[in-house]
């Protein structure tokens, strides 16, 4: 259920973008990133562009996880699959009733708070990768789409140069190996490699929210006044 939310959410941002004109004479230097994609989202490890790259200190990076981490929509998403997996009975012996669902938010809270934190900051200080995603902004709708998608595997470095996103793989790789420890009903290597397609998964919906919320919003914007 949670991988069908995931693919219609992705194919519903899309839908949405495809009515949104093309404003490839904006200049991206010049937007004010929100701190929420869609209000809940938390977005701030999201920069308007590469432009006058300046790399972050690993004080920065700690600090773009907290945030993440901590943010209201972050609670409010946690609350969301864990009322998912409490209906699906997930895990068996966390339970049912207000008892089963504590265990299953305070499990989903954990699992995002330790994966922002192995991606954001622990990672990419040790590797001095850069855990930020850098907004395109301009191209075609399906340009942008590959282009947000793709910064999953791809990233920069503290240098500014690309390279493979290891603080995202092996960061989320970690994540979910100490997730297994809190998830008695599924410790199986099937049940990692699934959780951690969960949250590769999430990443990249993540991201293509990002890249798009901008144009979503000056268009309601428009749309209000």
């Amino acid at each position: 259920m949670v991988h069908s939310i995931l693919a219609a959410g992705a194919v519903l941002v899309v839908a949405a973008c495809s009515a949104v004109a093309q404003e490839n004479s904006s200049n991206p230097t010049q937007e004010q990133e929100s701190n929420r994609a869609f209000w809940i989202i938390p977005n701030y490890r999201t920069s308007p562009s590469l432009l006058n790259y300046e790399p972050l200190t690993a004080g920065q990076k700690f600090k773009i996880a907290t945030d993440d981490s901590f943010d209201r929509g972050t609670v409010v998403l946690a609350g969301f699959f864990a009322g998912e997996s409490q209906l699906t009975n997930d895990n068996k012996s966390f339970g049912q009733g207000g008892a089963g669902y504590g265990r299953y938010f305070g499990t989903a809270f954990a699992g995002f708070v330790i994966g922002d934190y192995m991606t954001e900051a622990v990672f990419p200080t040790i590797l001095h990768q850069d855990p930020r995603y850098f907004r395109r902004g301009m191209g075609s709708k399906w340009g942008r789409l590959g282009y947000a998608v793709g910064q999953i595997f791809w990233t920069h470095n503290d240098s500014g140069k690309t390279q493979f996103n290891y603080s995202e793989i092996v960061g989320n790789s970690v994540a979910a190996g100490i997730s297994m420890s809190y998830y008695s009903d599924n410790r199986t290597a099937r049940d990692a490699a699934s959780m951690l397609g969960l949250q590769v998964g999430l990443d990249a919906t993540a991201n293509v929210l990002k890249e798009f919320w901008p144009d979503l919003q000056r268009k309601f914007g428009r749309k209000h006044q």
